[in-house]
């Protein structure tokens, strides 16, 4: 069963699913969509996400339960490294996984990932450090990025 919940943020309404085991879809233009039946794992994912829209949260703790290929999964780990209020380019994160010619796959797999914000994949720039596209919308991106600046701890 999939579970859901939707939330109004300030940067528009963000759908959460999850199975029984976490989530598996955090974003803005779910593929599907299900009835409104909330899980643990949606829950502490609105509760999380509503505490980092405040700027009282910078780690996200949430199980997950995401399918993707090896080579998706490494690139979605490694988003998880890029800290809060930080950004990084798609080179960076090819060299870092050993493929320094793989800056398309590594922007491909960043614009499959199915966990926005928690995996934040916003934090990704361009080379020439321009905002480059985002599941939700460029703007979206430039919104969470100035937030996270704003909200950043010394």
């Amino acid at each position: 069963m999939i579970y859901q919940h939707t939330m109004n943020t300030p940067i528009g309404v963000l759908t959460i699913q999850s199975s029984s085991y976490g989530l598996t879809y955090v974003g803005f233009n779910p593929k599907n969509e299900y009835e409104e039946v909330c899980n643990e794992h949606t829950r502490q994912a609105k509760q999380q996400l509503k505490e980092y829209f405040l700027g009282t949260r910078r780690d996200f703790d949430i199980a997950l339960d995401i399918n993707g290929s090896v080579f998706q999964k490494s690139v979605w780990q490694l988003l998880k490294q890029v800290g809060y209020g930080q950004t990084n380019t798609y080179g960076w994160m090819a060299n870092f996984l050993g493929k320094p010619k793989a800056v398309r796959a590594v922007g491909g797999a960043n614009g499959k990932n199915p966990i926005s914000i928690i995996i934040p994949c916003h934090r990704i720039i361009g080379a020439n450090g321009t905002l480059t596209g985002y599941a939700g919308g460029v703007e979206k991106k430039a919104w969470l990025l100035k937030h996270e600046q704003q909200n950043k701890l010394n």
